[in-house]
């Protein structure tokens, strides 16, 4: 077999590739690398020996290959193994992955059963509700293949990578798309109430939840083109596989789809219609009015919270070399940074049923009535308040004397 020859791009493309490698456990939660992958690194990347059926099998499977050459070092890359980000994704994301599984699970199948008992899916918000639940129960099923994929390397073949990606996207983008709805649905009941009354119906919840879900698909198409499994001697990894020609402008697009969509834009909303909601609702006279103000700005404040983070970190991420945060352990908090805020961000999915479903009285009513039925009697014990009162009959939502929606039963 004829050996052959390789020019100094050809070598420093398998270089750039092989650190690479090294940089991809520092970003395990979306798995992207912006300072390794960066086409502008190339001649950057330092000192290098590249030799025998490595190089081989990337470039021709049918050649061997002995190739040297040398290049100064740059401090903007250096190879760096990331281990205290990589021991932190097989030992704290386990067990912080777990928690959400089972209180995302509960938390949410509680919120499917209640709604299909009890509530029949009679108005819009029964819709929206049972869709946001079914966004995060998406996620939740997808967790197991991801604690395994953290404490071991990716065994499930690219397919499987492909779908599970697109299940963790699916959920993100309908998630925040069903919140907005969520809150256009409470600005609608609250701020034109007459008007809701025709246009708060089931018809046009379902049609605007399969809009939705189409316009979610379309948006985590990113995730499901460019995701793959990656690494052959090293441990093979699920996560963003952008053409190295493209990964700027992909690696862009994606970090500002993310923190638009699931952030930017959604707060935009909720700012917009809660602030026309406590308008009307200061000019009602209501008796729960302080209570529903308050509901309010804790749905905002608690959203913030769990997704600024994440989206603050892929920012920071994506801007890492004009911040100058090329080196190893600068590196490395970033990386555990995103895992630490990302596991945050999923975390919402578990409040999510206590803030949109269980905060409305009468959905705690029917949420009582259900645990007194089905294992009230063990629960006796420990939870008094099931055995207080029975439920009181479900009363109209619209008050005839002031023309405006009860308050409790919209927040």
């Amino acid at each position: 077999m004829l050996a052959k020859s390789y020019s100094n791009e050809e070598i420093l493309e398998h270089v750039h590739t092989s650190l690479c490698d090294c940089f991809l456990q520092l970003t395990p939660a979306i798995g992207i690398c912006p300072s390794c992958k960066s086409k502008s690194n190339k001649n950057s990347i330092g000192k290098v020996l590249v030799t025998g059926n490595k190089m081989d099998n990337l470039i021709n499977e049918t050649n061997e290959v002995t190739a040297t050459t040398e290049y100064d070092y740059s401090n903007a890359v250096t190879p760096c193994h990331a281990q205290a980000a990589e021991m932190f994704g097989s030992s704290v994301l386990p067990i912080l992955y777990s928690l959400v599984f089972i209180f995302g699970f509960l938390g949410n199948m509680l919120v499917v059963l209640i709604l299909i008992k009890y509530k029949k899916f009679k108005s819009m918000t029964d819709i929206y509700l049972l869709n946001l639940a079914v966004s995060d129960l998406l996620f939740i099923f997808s967790i197991p293949v991801r604690i395994y994929s953290k404490v071991d390397e990716w065994v499930f073949g690219d397919a499987m990578c492909k779908i599970n990606s697109g299940i963790y996207f699916l959920s993100f983008y309908s998630g925040s798309f069903f919140i907005i709805l969520l809150t256009i649905d409470r600005y609608l009941a609250i701020v034109y109430a007459v008007f809701a009354l025709k246009a708060r119906t089931v018809f046009y919840g379902i049609i605007t939840s399969i809009i939705t879900w189409g316009l979610a698909i379309l948006a985590s198409t990113p995730g499901i083109v460019f995701y793959g499994v990656q690494g052959e001697d090293e441990r093979k990894r699920c996560f963003f596989n952008f053409p190295l020609e493209t990964y700027n402008r992909w690696n862009m697009f994606f970090t500002l789809e993310l923190n638009f969509l699931g952030l930017i834009f959604p707060m935009i909303v909720m700012i917009f219609c809660y602030a026309c909601i406590i308008n009307t609702l200061l000019r009602c006279r209501n008796d729960k009015k302080n209570k529903a103000v308050k509901l309010i700005f804790i749905i905002m404040i608690v959203y913030f919270l769990f997704w600024a983070p994440y989206n603050i970190v892929l920012l920071i991420q994506m801007f890492q070399n004009e911040l100058s945060l090329d080196g190893c352990p600068k590196l490395s908090s970033i990386g555990i940074a995103i895992q630490v805020t990302e596991t945050l961000a999923i975390a919402h999915g578990c409040i999510n049923p206590v803030i949109y479903a269980f905060a409305g009285e009468k959905f705690r009513k029917y949420t009582i009535t259900f645990f007194r039925k089905h294992g009230g009697h063990h629960l006796s014990k420990y939870c008094v308040f099931l055995y207080r009162e029975p439920l009181e009959r479900a009363s109209s939502t619209y008050s005839h004397s002031t023309g405006e929606q009860d308050i409790s039963a919209i927040l």
